[in-house]
């Protein structure tokens, strides 16, 4: 009888024993943030946990601000921003945060037109001023003298912008306000501005919301990622650059516009204007946010790996899916910094 005892309280240690070794193989993160750069994470993260036995990553697209105050909230492993984060969250978070830039992309101006006219060329001035509410017809003379070969009419411009705390919206007000000093008076920068009171401006959810105003709107126009505008096949618009040159968003334009800038020890880096005969004006680094001392070794240890894999694997879709790849010179910032995530 002890025997049969003995030898049953050995398969339940063995049990035990094997259910703890299998709980601590699965790991699931979680994470929040930026619709930015949603299409080329979700792709990541879903590919990651194909191939990492035991971790999935789920990942809600939801806007930067929601995604910072989620990590703050501690509701989160991670978060994904598009405007970094600020120091005086960053100094409430008692565990220490870690940003890392995973990708790079460009932010488009899309529009729909009567008669779908293909390659509008916007100028700074222009393009500023239509998101000030100054500049409210496509027949308007400045547009007209930019595009002699587009036939413009009447038609009243709808203005489409995030009615989310968004990311997006604070890299292009910072891009509006380098540009027009009436911009920065007037309506400033950040996650949210107060866009002029007008029935012409409305306001959507998240980069997939506004992709899909400007396409059910006709006269519209809305800043978008670029990813977005390839994967919904919408027109946008050629910009002014700093040199004055007019540019579409790609891997070469929006490479260019990185290569203005380096990248600090603090791997915070903004390009509101970028130098460069080819760059695209509007090209911004984004940022995932994770906590050094996340108390937890496993979970630590998977989203290192998340890192590397979208450091190495994840670097060669970036181009394809509307993004920017990282410069070399960044992996290797990022790779190394990615070490404080214990």
């Amino acid at each position: 009888m002890k025997r049969l005892m003995k030898s049953a309280a050995l398969a339940v240690a063995v049990s035990l024993g094997a259910t703890s070794v299998f709980a601590a193989e699965n790991v699931r993160l979680t994470g929040s943030g930026a619709s930015f750069p949603a299409p080329i994470y979700l792709t990541w993260f879903k590919d990651f946990s194909k191939k990492s036995a035991g971790v999935t990553v789920d990942y809600q697209s939801k806007g930067s601000g929601a995604g910072v105050q989620d990590f703050l909230n501690k509701t989160v492993d991670f978060a994904a921003s598009d405007s970094a984060m600020k120091d005086e969250d960053i100094a409430k978070v008692a565990e220490g945060v870690q940003l890392l830039p995973m990708t790079a992309g460009e932010i488009v101006l899309a529009y729909n037109l009567p008669g779908n006219p293909k390659g509008l060329k916007l100028p700074r001035e222009v393009y500023s001023n239509i998101f000030l509410g100054k500049i409210t017809k496509w027949n308007d003379p400045q547009i007209v003298a930019a595009n002699p070969d587009l036939k413009l009419t009447d038609t009243p411009i709808t203005v489409v912008v995030r009615a989310d705390s968004s990311g997006t919206t604070a890299v292009f007000t910072k891009h509006l306000a380098a540009i027009n000093p009436q911009f920065q008076k007037d309506l400033g920068e950040g996650n949210t501005v107060n866009w002029p009171a007008s029935d012409k401006f409305i306001k959507s959810p998240k980069n997939d919301g506004v992709t899909a105003t400007v396409r059910q709107t006709p006269g519209a126009i809305g800043y978008i990622e670029y990813g977005f505008a390839k994967l919904a096949k919408v027109d946008f618009a050629q910009l002014q650059n700093k040199a004055g040159h007019y540019v579409v968003p790609n891997a070469e334009s929006g490479a260019e516009a990185l290569a203005a800038v380096k990248m600090p020890e603090s791997l915070v880096a903004w390009l509101p204007d970028p130098d460069g005969a080819k760059s695209y004006p509007i090209t911004s680094y984004t940022w995932m946010i994770f906590r050094k001392d996340n108390g937890n070794p496993a979970k630590a240890k998977a989203m290192r790996e998340m890192v590397e894999y979208s450091l190495t694997e994840g670097q060669k879709i970036a181009d394809s899916m509307g993004y920017i790849p990282l410069p070399q010179s960044v992996v290797d910032q990022v790779r190394k910094a990615s070490a404080n995530i214990q």
